[in-house]
């Protein structure tokens, strides 16, 4: 059960209302490093949180509810940077007279004239759930693997590539309001990595939770591969040398070591194909 407040998170403002700008901000709502993808990714770690304690499942559920709030500041930043556009297309081709340096070379009019139509047509000039090219959210995104360990390691990858989007998006702009709600969200995001990196270590860091699962037996696994780096160059130069290459493993149940890729195995042969399956006549026989 969710409970909800008229009042933003955070202050919303814009004092320069920018189309283009709106476009670049869909991709931090609907893109795959986005708001949508983590409060999805989070609302259903927790929902199928399994343990003998709740912890873990109300905390991850708080940062889900959270993230409600930053999608709603964004849908909101959004709107008022089309608060105004023009809504003709003959307005839109001429509609900043920057838009080229900032998109880089890109179309103006294409660029306005494609944001403009969707959020026109579609949503009244507001925001929708997609990314910064008009395609919706398709939850392909979304991990949740009820591994608490791997998912903590999916949600630090998220809120580090959303942290960098961010950060591109704050550098994008000259706003006042919109930078100060970007620091807003930037600072949320360092504190996301933190806390998924504070249960892992809570629940043993590397030496307790890898390699994930840990409740697969290791001795199961083939022991001369378990730590190896495969070296898969053919003219027979080294590996690029690091970390990974010699030396106690992280969790340190091993030792690196560097193999030489090579085939073990048998050139696959398969049998004819069935007569029913639609193959050539040749390849049955």
């Amino acid at each position: 059960m969710y409970y909800f407040d008229k009042r933003t998170q955070y202050p919303v403002k814009v004092d320069s209302p920018d189309p283009i700008y709106a476009r670049m901000l869909q991709q931090a709502i609907g893109g795959i490093e986005g708001e949508i993808r983590v409060c999805m990714q989070y609302f259903f770690q927790a929902w199928g949180a399994r343990g003998p304690t709740t912890k873990y499942r109300d905390m991850i559920l708080n940062t889900a509810t959270e993230e409600i709030g930053h999608i709603e500041m964004l849908a909101t930043a959004v709107a008022l940077n089309l608060e105004k556009a023009p809504t003709k297309v003959q307005e839109a081709g001429a509609a900043d007279a920057i838009v080229g340096a900032v998109m880089g070379g890109e179309n103006p009019r294409h660029v306005a004239e494609g944001m403009l139509h969707k959020t026109l047509l579609s949503t009244g000039m507001a925001a929708f759930p997609g990314n910064s090219d008009g395609l919706p959210f398709d939850m392909s995104h979304v991990y949740a693997s009820g591994n608490l360990a791997a998912d903590m390691y999916c949600n630090v990858a998220a809120e580090s590539t959303g942290r960098v989007l961010a950060v591109r998006l704050y550098n994008a702009t000259n706003d006042p309001g919109m930078r100060d709600m970007w620091s807003f969200l930037i600072a949320r995001d360092t504190m996301h990595q933190q806390q998924w990196l504070a249960v892992v270590e809570e629940l043993g860091g590397k030496e307790g939770n890898l390699p994930i699962p840990n409740s697969f037996p290791q001795e199961k696994e083939n022991q001369q591969y378990n730590y190896a780096f495969f070296s898969t160059s053919h003219d027979g130069s080294p590996p690029p040398e690091g970390r990974w290459t010699s030396g106690p493993s992280l969790d340190g149940k091993g030792n690196f070591s560097v193999v030489q890729n090579a085939p073990m195995g048998e050139e696959p042969v398969l049998g004819p194909a069935r007569p029913d399956s639609g193959a050539q006549s040749q390849q049955m026989g």
